[in-house]
Order: C-alpha cells, then structure tokens, then sequence
C-alpha cells in the first residue's frame, strides 16, 4: 500500500444481526426431509448446516446460496438430495427492496461485503443501479490485455494525499481514496457513528462528525476525525476544532442546497440537546446560508480562524454545485483551502427532500470535470485536493468520480448499508429507523454496538479495495493517483451504437464491468 507504518486491518467475518438475512433465493425443505445431511456435505457455501449434537438440519442460510447457477456444478442440492426435499426460487421480497439508484441486488451485495471482507460470490450486480444516468451509463473502457500488470493487491497504492499547498500544515495521506461524510449525533445513533471512527482508524483514514458536535466518544479517535463547522454552529466549541487534523466549513449540501440542516423534535433527546446547547424536543433548523459569507474575502476570514485556533488543522470547504461551481471551487483554493469538497445531487439520507435532490444541484458526474478542468486551467490543480460526494455508492463509482478528475470521494450512504440499512427512508423519524441506524431512541439504538459497526465498515472498504486494485492493474496502474483525470478510460452509453453497448452490458457472471 505504500503507506508508511500503515498495514491492512485484519477482515473478520461479521454476521447480520438479525436471525434470518435477506438472501437473493429462498430454499425450502419439505416434510419429505429424512435429515440425512447429504445436502451440508455437498454445498461448499454453508448454505445447509448440521451440526453431530443436532439431528434435525438447520434453516438454511440462503444469502450464501450460488442460486440457480449451482446447477451446472457436481454439488447441487436441489438434484443431489435422495427425497426431493428441497426447492429453489427466486426471493419475491426482492421486488420490494431498493430503489432505481441502490437496487436489491446491490444492497444484497453490499450487505455481503460488509459480512465477509470480499466480494460476493451469488450473481449479485453490485456496481450498477438501474438510475437510467449518472455512473449507471459510464463504463470502463475494456483494458488492453498487455497493458494488464502482476502484482498485488499490497503492491497497489490506494493511498491520496490531503495537504497539496506546500504550506506549513502537516502531511496529511489517507491509505483508501475515500473517507466518511457528515453524520451528525442526533441524525444518527451514536453507537454508528462512533463505529465508523473507529474504521477510519484502523483504516487510516477519516470521517467527519457532521453538525451535531463532537461527542466526548470520539476521543481516542480524534486524529480520524473531522469536525464540522456550518451555518447553525451546533455543538462547535474552540477544544473541538483544536482536536482535529480537519476542519470542515459546510456551505451547503448536494442533496439539498438553499434549504440548511434541519433535525426533528423527536429526534432532540436530551443528550442530543445538551451538545448542540439546545432544547429537547424542538426541531433545529440551520440557516442557508452562512450570514457572515457573501464573499471570497468574507470566506477566507473563516478559514483564518480556524487556522489560528489549530495550527496544525487542514481546511476543507464543502459547497453544492451550481453552475459556477468551477470559480467556487478556485475561490476557495486562493482563501487558503486545502480540500474542495464538491456535493452533488442524489446524494443524503431518506431525511433529504426528494424535491431537492433531483431538482437543484448539478449531478456529481458533471461536476467533477468542470471543476477539475478549470483548476487545471489555472495552474493549481496539483496544489489542491479535490473531494467528490452526491450519489457515490460503491466502489466502481468511487473509480469513475477519480477517473472523471477528483481525487477521492466522500461516503456517506454505503456506511449505513453497511449496518444493514435497506434505504426504508425514514431516517428523519425518531423511532422511524426500524434497524437502529438512524435514530436517537435509546432501544432501538441498543440494536447496534461500535465493535459490530467497526467491523463491518473495515470488511466493506477492503472489498472495495480489491475492486480498486483490480481496475488499476487491468490498465497497467501501480496507483490510484494515476487514475485521476483519465476520463479517457471511460464509455458514456448514449454516445455508443447499438452494437457498442452490447460489449459494455453486463457480464453473464456478473463480475465488474472494467
């Protein structure tokens, strides 16, 4: 990886927390079943468990089970069991699951991930959803096979740095080329977001605390964490901004641009309260947008403030993209900024208005090469980081936003699927969240504990890495820096011919379209 003193975390396989997983095939064993055990010798997934103290076979655990694709194999229960006890289909609960941007099939995948460390084995379609635009119509360019390099996944460096300015403030590199977007405590259950402090840990890289304050939990992980400043200032405090290597101004966000935060009542417990020094039970609202920026020079007073509060903090300015979000971003660049962070459209929880999101900012796909392209221009691109964020879901995405001229991106939702969201939408409610992920109730939050959390998020992000690894070696790439600004390595689908998508459609085994 590169990374000085930086050795990949350990991947330790993390069941769901709840009994029975969603799976893409429901298997049925009838009354005719002898529990003969034929079935758990067979299956090499662990799909039939039995166990020498237990007679009778278990429930099958059928998110493990290959479907339909098992048949062309020597190992098939479905033909092999002597009483024809079992049946196989397809799960209709899939018809319910998702959206057009987070399909089934990708939840399913990611919730395998999340388990395992590894990409799924079951025909899953993980790096495309069924939006109709976005990264859904981009594809890598098919490598040259003799561009393709041998080495290993350890050899690859993923890693990216954050301080380009050539200023006094510290180095800062990040191993993985993304980190964790704005959870505010109150928007999410502690336990959540504690655990994904303790990922960026383990993963050398970071996650930021949103605009809820800076629970005393963060602590031992305050080197990993980002404290957000925005326009309600909940819960900012002068020891927390000293606390962290980033700082992040929130200017507005993709998902909502001119509307400002706002956390229900319901949502407002006291512990809640007591850290945004508010009142329990009443809506916070955020004003759009800061009343003290109306300019360049107003902004830069900002970041002068905090650099004179920490010494050692980087700057990094997260703004929505309008149109001319090419000249906010070199505004923020000559203000002394060290990371633009640019949020488009599609991306927040099920608490951002869907009105928002489809219909304001531009999508994160445009974006990122205007913004790219006009640094360039101006002859700072290599003294800036640029961060993307807005509907990047997976891992693949993660690659096109690099390839497109960003230099990481920003994840938010992928976390929370990680945990085991299934997208509900009903993430502004107190009790609304029926998995304990996004809520402030006491019960419901006891549903999720910062070792399970933890785990989960390093399992996904090194699944990620070896979808990284694979792109980069595929185009004879020892780096992910290499990747940036090589829009050239991608296919847009609605400038091909009929016959042309045909070669970018997905694979009949459904591994990653490169």
């Amino acid at each position: 990886m590169k990374n000085k003193n930086f050795k990949l975390p350990e991947v330790k396989e993390v069941p769901s927390r709840f009994r029975n997983t969603i799976g893409k095939y429901v298997i049925k064993r009838s009354s005719k079943c002898i529990s003969c055990g034929l079935c758990a010798e067979l299956c090499p997934y662990g799909v039939h468990l039995r166990f020498d103290n237990y007679s009778k076979p278990l429930r099958p655990v059928e998110h493990k089970c290959i479907g339909f694709e098992c048949s062309k194999t020597d190992h098939y229960c479905i033909d092999k069991c002597p009483e024809n006890a079992l049946s196989l289909r397809e799960n209709p609960l899939l018809e319910t699951l998702g959206d057009y941007r987070w399909t089934s099939e990708m939840l399913l995948a990611h919730f395998a991930m999340a388990e395992t460390g590894d990409v799924p084995k079951v025909n899953l379609e993980y790096s495309l959803g069924n939006s109709g635009g976005g990264f859904d119509k981009m594809r890598f360019i098919h490598p040259d096979p003799e561009q393709t390099i041998d080495i290993s996944d350890e050899e690859i460096d993923t890693s990216i740095e954050l301080n380009k300015t050539g200023d006094n403030r510290p180095a800062k590199t990040i191993s993985i080329p993304c980190y964790g977007g704005g959870m505010s405590y109150g928007s999410t259950s502690l336990s959540v977001i504690v655990g994904r402090a303790r990922a960026a840990k383990r993963l050398n890289s970071l996650v930021c605390t949103g605009e809820g304050g800076y629970p005393e939990n963060f602590l031992p992980y305050k080197d990993h964490v980002i404290t957000q400043v925005a326009t309600g200032l909940f819960g900012v405090r002068e020891e927390t901004i000293q606390n962290s290597p980033v700082v992040e101004f929130k200017y507005a966000q993709g998902a909502k641009p001119g509307l400002g935060g706002h956390l229900l009542g319901e949502k407002v417990t006291e512990a809640v309260a007591a850290m945004r020094e508010t009142v329990v039970g009443h809506s916070l609202f955020s004003p759009f947008p800061f009343h003290s920026v109306y300019s360049v020079e107003d902004h830069k007073k900002h970041v002068d403030w905090i650099k004179e509060i920490n010494h050692k903090a980087l700057c990094s300015i997260k703004v929505s993209t309008p149109t001319d979000v090419d000249m906010v971003a070199v505004g923020a660049y000559y203000a002394g900024a060290h990371i633009i962070h640019i949020d488009g459209s599609y991306g927040g929880t099920g608490a951002a208005p869907d009105i928002a999101k489809k219909n304001i900012a531009m999508p994160i796909e445009y974006a990122i090469p205007k913004v790219h392209s006009f640094l360039v221009e101006e002859g700072v691109r290599d003294k800036v980081c640029l961060i993307a964020s807005g509907g990047i879901r997976n891992a693949v995405d993660v690659a096109k936003a690099i390839a497109l001229g960003a230099d990481g991106c920003v994840i938010g939702t992928a976390d929370l699927v990680a945990v085991e969201c299934v997208r509900c939408g009903n993430c502004e409610s107190g009790r609304g969240c029926a998995r304990g992920i996004a809520s402030t109730d006491a019960e419901l939050s006891e549903m999720i504990t910062e070792e399970y959390a933890e785990q989960r998020l390093v399992n996904m992000y090194m699944a990620w890495r070896r979808q990284w690894c694979d792109i980069l070696r595929g185009f004879g790439m020892k780096s992910i820096k290499e990747l940036r600004g090589r829009s050239d390595l991608l296919v847009h689908l609605d400038y091909l011919d009929e016959e042309e998508k045909k070669n970018y459609r997905p694979a009949p085994d459904f591994k990653m379209i490169i």
